[in-house]
């Protein structure tokens, strides 16, 4: 474990989340001092249970408020912005929240920076659903997408693209350090069962001996990153000195289709030789047919890969979900 964060002032939004969760926990291991902040629309107080520490604070807020009305002064070297539901079903029963925490939320902690430590260094939690349903593949940074602007999924595709144009807006012209990771598809303990997304769905499909459902012909793509993984690319990200005002892609580049992630995870739950037990439906609205990143910018910049296979990944998770 490094000390990469020993001593210095950590802000988590979205800290009772997923990925918030596992990033409080690896920032603390590594000597930071972290402050949590989740109002619990679509996080789980279970996740920080385990979390007990005398270098974590928590303060149950909504961060679409000023940032002030719940930090009061406080002076972070690093906030990593996570606030956000981010699965289908999530964001389609919250879409004003979403687009809000993702863009207003984002614009008054960049204020609140501003104000209080200048040469702090802000990470935004982007997403691969900037690229819309692609017509460049794998994905590469400097593609600009090909996103509905007033679809199903847009409260949440459109207003993690406009945040992306407010961390810019603070490097360009205010000469803040931002920094954008542009997060795929991430899979691991703490998901929530209710998530939506297609591993936690076919997982809990399979532990109930349920046929798991796909939409489409299952013939779309996704790339799969184990947790551990996508928050040692997000933590180089925000520490090394080259990085300032960049945008990374951050993900697996390991492509599967859907109805083959199906096969392996039933197989992941039962023998080898088990036959899966798959339902189809019709696809649902602005689906990508194809998810994978290109991530020559972080091996090259980050120095950053992929360390956990998609069979050990799952066998992790399915523990998990299986306790």
């Amino acid at each position: 474990m490094t000390d990469r964060f020993n001593g210095k002032k950590v802000l988590v939004t979205g800290a009772a989340g997923f990925l918030g969760s596992h990033l409080v926990e690896t920032i603390l291991n590594e000597g930071g001092l972290v402050m949590g902040v989740d109002n619990f629309l679509t996080g789980n107080a279970d996740n920080l249970a385990e979390i007990e520490s005398e270098n974590f604070a928590f303060v149950e807020a909504d961060v679409i408020q000023p940032a002030g009305n719940y930090l009061q002064g406080e002076v972070f070297d690093y906030i990593f912005h996570f606030a956000s539901p981010a699965s289908p079903p999530w964001y389609q029963k919250y879409p004003r929240e979403t687009y809000l925490v993702n863009t207003v939320a984002t614009d008054n902690l960049l204020q609140y920076m501003q104000a209080t430590n200048p040469l702090g260094t802000f990470v935004f939690a982007g997403t691969s659903e900037a690229y819309g349903d692609p017509l460049e593949h794998p994905q590469r940074e400097t593609y600009w997408g090909n996103v509905n602007p007033n679809g199903v999924r847009s409260c949440y595709d459109e207003s993690k693209r406009l945040g992306e144009t407010i961390c810019g807006v603070f490097n360009r012209d205010f000469q803040l350090d931002t920094r954008i990771v542009r997060i795929f598809n991430t899979y691991g303990p703490r998901i929530g069962a209710d998530d939506g997304r297609v591993i936690p769905s076919f997982i809990m499909s399979a532990l109930k001996n349920e046929p798991m459902t796909v939409f489409g012909d299952g013939s779309q793509t996704r790339s799969y990153c184990y947790v551990s993984d996508l928050v040692e690319g997000i933590l180089r990200l925000a520490t090394n000195p080259s990085a300032r005002g960049e945008t990374v892609n951050i993900g697996n580049p390991g492509e599967f289709t859907v109805k083959d992630t199906a096969e392996i995870i039933w197989r992941a739950v039962y023998e080898e030789s088990s036959v899966a037990k798959i339902e189809f439906r019709q696809l649902p609205g602005d689906d990508p047919t194809r998810r994978k990143p290109d991530i020559s910018k972080a091996q090259q910049l980050l120095q950053w890969e992929p360390q956990v296979s998609f069979e050990e990944g799952l066998r992790k998770t399915v523990a998990w979900f299986a306790k």
